[in-house]
């Protein structure tokens, strides 16, 4: 196919396709770096390398129809880097017997924290860098979903916690499958604030709760309060949905 054959889509999205590569490997290093020194499970690594590969192929796949800017960015970047420390999640769940339980559990909640602490950075170099954009929100949206699903599946696995911690780790899919049969539940929802905050209340419980010294009736006071505040941010926004049905 002679160059100006070439897509403009495909055109535009070299340079983001790159930066999203060099990002990839960076990040892979950093997988087999954590496996390697805290999570020493060679299924594990496996596991974590496959997820972060697929979810490498569909960024791949989506940045030529979805990303309006030129380059991929230190925002996106960083975003990639959390995708990449939850996936390193799956080795604890995978190999629940690996090392010792305590190590593994502060480990977790190590790797889950740093995760954690770099959400609000990659949305502050995406605004001061002039890239922001709806595929940067959605991105780390879902990375903050798929991470608290493996952290309560992860407290679940613990047994510190009973089911209700699922509630979590679920919510957001289920909302997301509940929009397929009601179309006015996948309308665009106004920022809010109080959503951020209580994200960072639900990944932050979920974080408590991999921790060894967080066990009991402490432990199952923290996985209510996270799971009422989420229950009413996603309440808020359903309501405010129906009431703005078109």
């Amino acid at each position: 196919m002679p160059p100006d054959a070439i897509p403009a889509a495909s055109t535009r999205a070299m340079a983001p396709r790159a930066g999203l590569l060099t990002s990839a490997v960076v990040t892979l290093t950093a997988i087999l770096g954590l496996h390697l020194l805290v999570l020493p499970s060679a299924m594990g690594a496996l596991a974590s390398v496959t997820l972060f590969v697929l979810g490498v192929g569909f960024l791949w796949r989506q940045l030529p129809h979805h990303y309006p800017h030129p380059r991929f960015g230190l925002c996106n970047a960083v975003t990639l880097l959390r995708a990449g420390l939850g996936t390193t999640l799956l080795t604890p769940l995978l190999a629940p017997g690996l090392g010792d339980d305590v190590l593994n559990g502060w480990g977790v909640a190590l790797v889950a924290a740093t995760a954690l602490s770099l959400d609000g950075v990659d949305g502050f170099l995406a605004r001061r860098s002039g890239l922001s954009s709806q595929f940067g929100a959605r991105f780390d949206m879902e990375v903050d979903a798929a991470l608290a699903l493996l952290l309560s599946l992860l407290a679940l696995a613990d047994g510190s916690v009973g089911p209700v911690v699922l509630l979590l780790g679920v919510m957001r899919y289920g909302f997301v499958a509940a929009s397929w049969s009601l179309p006015w539940m996948a309308a665009p929802l106004p920022d809010r604030f109080g959503r951020k905050v209580v994200c960072v209340i639900q990944i932050a419980a979920l974080i408590a709760l991999q921790a060894p010294v967080v066990s009991g009736g402490i432990a199952l006071a923290v996985a209510l309060g996270a799971a009422l505040a989420l229950i009413w941010s996603f309440g808020r926004d359903i309501l405010w949905l129906w009431r703005h049905q078109t």
